[in-house]
């Protein structure tokens, strides 16, 4: 008969709210929240009585997760085009998508149905941008990219500036031009303020379900394998391979022009100067 309108961490419970407890070492929350429902992990034992009601499943933190999609899903999404955005007459716009105040959408541009585009975006001259993205404000995304299908790019993230390429001449360094693109697969998250390089040539390439944290560096012509994931300030240098299914903890650097398996797992401030087999932690 429980019935609960809100979510709140259990240390923080207030009555008509769930909280979920799936780590041991706050079991004692569960004695004070005042939680109307904790979802918890089958494993977990109390010794005293609980007031809160309890639903016991096998992974607490999954089901919240969970629910908190439903919940997110629930909410209207925007729609329509402000007046003050800009939109080419060469550019195709979807049906049902949202287009902020000073967003800006350049010539050749095609920007998929049920798509979200904030305020002061930027989606270059040729980018093609898939279904049921969201942009946030300040993101820029550069001439010619190809995002996929329900990606989140979060604000201020850059895709698609130039890579790092520089060849000393002399007293100088000589531009090299940057002519490729960058692919960014269905599934994507990027975090705010990423930035990921444009290739030489060819594509940099994010893989379908990657996601990527605040503060990454992805350098050009590196490919990242599917449903990969990096914390904040990981670095990647140019023309690295990053295999599937990897975790690379904060601050973690990789050097350039090497492999990394699939299933690696980088801790925190992790350095790597050369290769990496599969399944390595």
């Amino acid at each position: 008969n429980a019935t609960v309108n809100t979510f709140a961490k259990i240390e923080e419970g207030v009555e008509g709210a769930i909280s979920f407890l799936s780590n041991e070492k706050y079991t004692h929350y569960i004695y004070s929240t005042k939680s109307t429902i904790v979802l918890v992990d089958e494993h977990i034992k109390f010794d005293k009585p609980v007031s809160t009601t309890l639903i016991r499943v096998a992974n607490a933190r999954d089901c919240v997760a969970r629910l908190l999609q439903m919940y997110e899903a629930s909410k209207p999404k925007k729609q329509g085009i402000d007046s003050q955005a800009f939109i080419s007459p060469k550019a195709k716009i979807g049906n049902n998508c949202y287009i902020g105040a000073f967003a800006y959408i350049a010539d050749g541009a095609e920007i998929g149905d049920g798509c979200q585009i904030y305020p002061h975006a930027v989606v270059g001259d040729n980018v093609a941008v898939g279904k049921d993205c969201i942009i946030y404000p300040n993101t820029t995304i550069y001439h010619d990219c190809k995002i996929g299908n329900r990606v989140i790019l979060h604000a201020g993230c850059v895709i698609g500036a130039d890579g790092f390429g520089f060849a000393p001449n002399g007293d100088q360094y000589d531009k090299i031009p940057q002519i490729g693109i960058v692919t960014v697969e269905d599934d994507v998250e990027i975090g705010a303020n990423t930035c990921i390089d444009r290739s030489t040539m060819g594509s940099t390439i994010i893989g379908k379900g990657v996601k990527l944290d605040n503060l990454v560096q992805i350098a050009h012509n590196v490919e990242v394998g599917e449903n990969t994931v990096m914390s904040a300030q990981v670095g990647i240098a140019g023309s690295t391979k990053v295999g599937q299914w990897c975790m690379f903890g904060g601050q973690v650097g990789v050097a350039g022009h090497i492999t990394i398996g699939n299933k690696v797992f980088l801790g925190a401030q992790s350095g790597v100067p050369s290769s990496l087999k599969d399944d390595q932690m």
